[in-house]
């Protein structure tokens, strides 16, 4: 898209705030605003990554788009910067996080103390609205016969095996505290597992191993469990409609798509991609190898508590109120899959 294409679009007298530009979902985000005609401004830790962000996005948006992107130096875990950051901004998505495993990283601290940092500083500068990022499993559980909805709060756990979820649900907890406090005009975008393509040269985030590993034949069988897949590029959809819709303010919309298990992602890959895919494993890992495993091994012992359990989620709220359509699982399936497959070739 070229610039005259984008100012068609009557956004170009808004600025949007993005953070943690680097992130997998952010690239999508980013993309897609531009692709609307908003100036795009992206907190990243060093301006160093300016140049990765711009490649990453230019591939979705065009090189003249992403080369409008503007860069401000800011860390969730400093004050310095952000109130810098907001300097003429209409609006914030807050889609920086720790994600789990990240090395010496505090997460549940980091995710809180982020998220007062972004939206403190957006109500300081009395933006129209922030969007936050926050996860489906805040949520609750959704195993219990009734679907998880917008309407239910899950509780922290207090383990360190579930620093991860607990960091999202404290953290949004902490949002919806301050935007109370503050007055600020809040919506938040709970995503379940999202898979879609990756943006940019490395193979995606950590939830794209999920298929990477089943390509590259990491595992000799699948653990059973499963996710509620989301596309990423649908929930980037999702992240400008509650940045844009008046029906979306103080609201939280569920980012989710069709349950998998472990097993179907094998067998899709299987049956839509048999040259890239034919050695892909598709039985599945006793559930007593599994725990046995988790004792050493911290991402399994993450998933553990899931064994066996179908999650229910119902993303009515997104759909009827805000027109939000998400694409066929399947084919976020073999998209991502395809270009996990291209960029891992290309690295060769």
């Amino acid at each position: 898209m070229n610039m005259e294409d984008r100012m068609a679009h009557g956004h170009e007298d808004e600025t949007v705030l993005v953070t943690g530009g680097t992130g997998y979902l952010a690239g999508w985000v980013i993309a897609g605003l531009l692709q609307r005609g908003y100036r795009v401004r992206t907190t990243v830790r060093s301006l160093g990554k300016a140049e990765q962000v711009r490649g990453a996005v230019g591939e979705r948006a065009g090189a003249e788009a992403a080369g409008a992107i503007e860069f401000t130096v800011a860390d969730l875990l400093s004050d310095e910067g952000w109130d810098g950051a907001f300097e003429g901004a209409h609006y914030v998505i807050h889609a920086a996080s720790p994600m789990p495993f990240d090395p010496g990283v505090d997460l549940i601290t980091t995710a809180r103390e982020g998220t007062r940092r972004v939206l403190g500083a957006a109500a300081r500068a009395g933006v129209k609205r922030a969007v936050l990022t926050s996860s489906g499993i805040t949520a609750g559980a959704g195993d219990s016969g009734t679907p998880a909805t917008e309407t239910t709060y899950a509780e922290p756990s207090g383990t360190p095996a579930h620093a991860y979820p607990d960091s999202k649900i404290l953290a949004e907890r902490d949002a919806w505290e301050l935007a109370t406090a503050t007055g600020l005009e809040l919506s938040a975008v709970l995503p379940t597992f999202m898979q879609g393509p990756p943006l940019g040269a490395r193979n995606g985030a950590g939830t794209t191993d999920v298929i990477r590993r089943l390509l590259a034949r990491e595992i000799p069988a699948v653990p059973n469990i499963g996710w509620n897949v989301v596309d990423v590029r649908d929930v980037a959809e999702l992240h400008i409609l509650a940045m844009t819709n008046p029906a979306a303010a103080g609201q939280r919309f569920l980012a989710s798509g069709s349950f998998l298990w472990y097993r179907d992602i094998a067998r899709i890959l299987r049956d839509k991609l048999p040259d890239e895919a034919a050695k892909v494993p598709t039985r599945t890992m006793p559930d007593i190898i599994v725990k046995l495993l988790a004792r050493r091994n911290p991402q399994l012992a993450m998933v553990r508590p899931q064994l066996g359990r179908k999650r229910l989620v119902d993303n009515s709220k997104a759909r009827t109120q805000l027109g939000w359509q998400p694409r066929p699982t399947e084919q976020t399936i073999i998209d991502t899959a395809a270009v996990l497959t291209a960029k891992d070739s290309a690295s060769r």
